[in-house]
């Protein structure tokens, strides 16, 4: 997959993720893209425990559909983290 596809399947599933997930996420384009990215990692991952080949650590990108399912769980991730650092004025 050349490096543009991967930007942009990055792109469409970090948007697609932020549109499903309620609340607001203050995020630019660039951390959109960097989401749906580590959506693709994390969807390859869960994937790969499915597969049958046996190889849960290869690290690849997968579909669109693993790509939004894995951006919903870091975006989760990130909204548990980040609720303990608010400030309230």
């Amino acid at each position: 997959m050349g490096i543009i596809a991967f930007l942009v399947i990055g792109l469409v599933a970090g948007l697609i993720a932020r549109a499903i997930m309620p609340g607001n996420q203050s995020m630019g384009l660039i951390a959109t893209t960097l989401l749906g990215i580590a959506g693709s990692f994390v969807g390859g991952f869960v994937g790969s425990l499915f597969s049958r080949d046996g190889r849960v650590f290869d690290l690849h990108p997968t579909g669109l559909l693993f790509s939004v399912l894995g951006a919903l769980v870091v975006l989760f991730l990130v909204g548990l983290a980040g609720r303990g650092r608010r400030v309230h004025v």
